[in-house]
């Protein structure tokens, strides 16, 4: 089972969403928050494998919420939930370390799936979600842009390849069947991109690849 916090600040969200993601058979929501601060409290004392986490929130918004999350150990995975896909606060929180985002209007099996992506490690951004984001987003004064540059001389070539495709926004398994390798192959370079970049997650690298003009345009 997937564990699961919802963080929302209106009462009657909350309950659609808990209603929809426990219809499905493995996951389960443990914990609810009505802001920020609720939500980071929340972590620390259920350690969901998953937060749902709306960005306009009172006392402490989603996005400083994501900020503490994100520095604790071990922490979970964090879907933003948005009604703006070009919010500058989602690709805020996506450098601050979410695993990606779902606009507000999606439809309920795409929130699943959702969740199911992002627990499973990939990031929640389909490819043209995810050109459209960076196109709209990443540029040279990424903060991370720089760094991430001189940090490509570090990689093998195929290591290369991948954080290209990872750039492009192919899960694992589109990445195994492009290369003609297993997922589990896939799964270790990305491993290894993630410590030598110094990424929190895939989608940091997707960043790093479209500010240094190798993501992939497939």
């Amino acid at each position: 089972m997937t564990r699961i916090l919802l963080a929302e600040d209106e009462q009657i969200v909350r309950a659609g969403l808990r209603k929809i993601l426990e219809s499905a058979g493995d996951l389960t929501v443990i914990a609810e928050a009505g802001d920020g601060a609720e939500a980071v409290t929340g972590v620390r004392r259920h350690a969901p494998d998953v937060v749902v986490m709306d960005i306009q929130m009172p006392r402490l918004d989603g996005l400083a919420a994501t900020r503490q999350i994100t520095s604790l150990p071990a922490p979970p995975k964090i879907l933003i939930l948005t009604m703006f896909d070009f919010d500058a606060n989602v690709y805020s929180a996506i450098e601050a370390g979410a695993s990606g985002f779902l606009l507000k209007d999606a439809r309920p099996e795409e929130l699943i799936n959702a969740i199911r992506v992002i627990a499973d490690g990939d990031a929640m951004l389909s490819p043209s979600v995810t050109r459209r984001l960076l196109s709209h987003f990443a540029d040279r004064n990424s903060p991370r842009g720089p760094t991430a540059v001189r940090g490509l001389d570090e990689l093998t070539p195929r290591e290369r390849q991948i954080l290209s495709l990872v750039g492009g926004g192919l899960s694992n398994a589109s990445i195994a069947k492009t290369l003609g390798a297993t997922e589990s192959t896939v799964k270790g370079h990305v491993s290894r991109l993630l410590m030598k970049l110094d990424c929190e997650n895939r989608v940091q690298l997707a960043l790093i690849a479209h500010n240094a003009g190798i993501a992939s345009e497939q």
